[in-house]
């Protein structure tokens, strides 16, 4: 899930489905509110910690952490030296992962289909918006830890894309990289109320309609296949706070195109094997999670 949050266009949340830990995640960030005021402030604090299934968090904490701080930069590299591979690899996953959403409904209905478009209409316009350009201020980057994590929790939508679009991105890294603690704690306390609110409506709605929510997220990550599709014409330059320039507005185009604008090839080969290794990644992980669970 760290590495995936890293990139602008791929989502945590699709990787915890993959993993089959998505559900689970749900009940334990929503159990948070409750379990603290009922346990937790009444000095209750293992009854707490089971209730919000404490381990499990801090491993999956644990694990993010680690991941952002050891793969952030291999992936960025990866991104400028292998793009086509890397953004093949992720589509690929995506597949699978829409797949693999969709088998969880209890019934396929044909008026499903309405949500699952709904949700593929509204992730494909919003991976065409505009890098956005904002004042930082406190508020700003207290509101964009809130919207980030919600859409980080969402399979199909990405935290960092979503940081792009608000133009958040590039402020929330440099306070990363320059350890204003000030302006690090707005950003997590954001995600913290975000998450915690956010978390506990989400749950909800699978419980009272599980089949609806499962078809708008199988729709939110059809329409983020558009986000990572390999081959993109950049439309439009910004500036970044190192003086780069780096793409402002991209559109997909064919590898044919690509060829044509950039005078690269366009790697079809090398980009079908990266998005079978993403669908067999997928796969074999949901085999072997059925296997372990025929066995138990």
């Amino acid at each position: 899930m760290g590495a995936a949050d890293v990139v602008p266009g791929v989502s945590g949340g699709t990787i915890a489905f993959i993993t089959g830990i998505y559900f689970r995640l749900l009940g334990a960030i929503g159990a948070v509110p409750s379990a603290f005021y009922h346990s937790f402030l009444r000095g209750r604090w293992r009854r707490f910690w089971n209730e919000v299934d404490g381990s499990f968090l801090v491993a999956l904490l644990a694990g993010i952490l680690v991941s952002i701080a050891t793969l952030a930069n291999l992936i960025t590299w990866a991104l400028e030296t292998y793009p086509i591979a890397l953004w093949s690899f992720f589509f690929g996953l995506i597949v699978a992962s829409v797949w693999h959403v969709s088998g969880q409904m209890n019934e396929r209905r044909w008026w499903l289909m309405i949500p699952v478009t709904l949700g593929a209409a509204i992730a494909w316009w919003v991976t065409t918006l505009s890098a956005g350009q904002v004042n930082p201020g406190a508020m700003v980057f207290f509101l964009s830890g809130a919207l980030a994590i919600c859409a980080m929790i969402l399979p199909g939508l990405s935290g960092s894309f979503i940081l792009l679009i608000l133009g958040m991105y590039g402020p929330v890294l440099n306070a990363v990289r320059e350890l204003d603690l000030a302006l690090i704690g707005l950003f997590l306390g954001g995600c913290l109320v975000g998450l915690l609110s956010f978390a506990r409506l989400l749950g909800l709605a699978l419980r009272k309609a599980h089949d609806l929510v499962l078809a708008v997220l199988t729709g939110f990550m059809v329409g983020a296949l558009n986000r990572v599709w390999p081959w993109q014409e950049v439309i439009a330059w910004r500036t970044d706070s190192s003086g780069n320039q780096v793409p402002l507005e991209q559109v997909s185009v064919s590898p044919m195109r690509y060829a044509e604008l950039t005078g690269e090839p366009a790697q079809v080969t090398v980009a079908i094997v990266a998005v079978l290794a993403g669908l067999a990644i997928v796969l074999v992980g949901e085999w072997v999670a059925g296997r372990r669970a025929t066995s138990s």
